[in-house]
């Protein structure tokens, strides 16, 4: 199972000892004390997600999300359903809605979030849900 979590404004994604991280970082990020080979560049409108290279055991902590997506297909099917095109940047809005879909969830979340829909969810349905999140309130 995978595990999905936040690193500087990106996504952190673990998958059978790889981790990805997927669209641009939101804030100046040390890779090294993350636990990382710094990557050599970043940036998510050529290239939505890039491996990274652990230097040591690193976990994904809660408030985390669960999936059953395995190897770059986790990562690309995360580019596709969570980045905004037009910057390469995570929706924070998108990624709210899978980690409290209720909205009424108690944060800090300590348990792990079951999304595993998310990678069986037909991408039509789903860009329906994202239009819908995306479009200007």
């Amino acid at each position: 199972m995978a595990r999905v979590g936040r690193l500087a404004g990106a996504i952190l994604a673990e998958t059978g000892g790889r981790f990805f991280l997927i669209g641009n970082t939101k804030e100046p990020c040390d890779f090294e004390a993350a636990g990382f080979e710094p990557p050599e560049a970043i940036d998510a409108l050529k290239r939505p997600y890039i491996a990274l290279t652990p230097r040591r055991p690193v976990e994904i902590s809660p408030p985390c999300l669960t999936l059953d997506l395995e190897d770059e297909s986790l990562a690309a099917t995360l580019a596709e359903r969570l980045l905004i095109e037009r910057n390469g940047s995570v929706s924070e809005r998108l990624w709210r809605l899978l980690m409290d879909p209720s909205g009424q969830a108690e944060f800090p979340l300590k348990q792990p979030v079951d999304v595993r829909w998310l990678g069986e969810i037909p991408a039509p349905i789903w860009n329906i849900v994202r239009d819908t999140v995306l479009r200007c309130l």
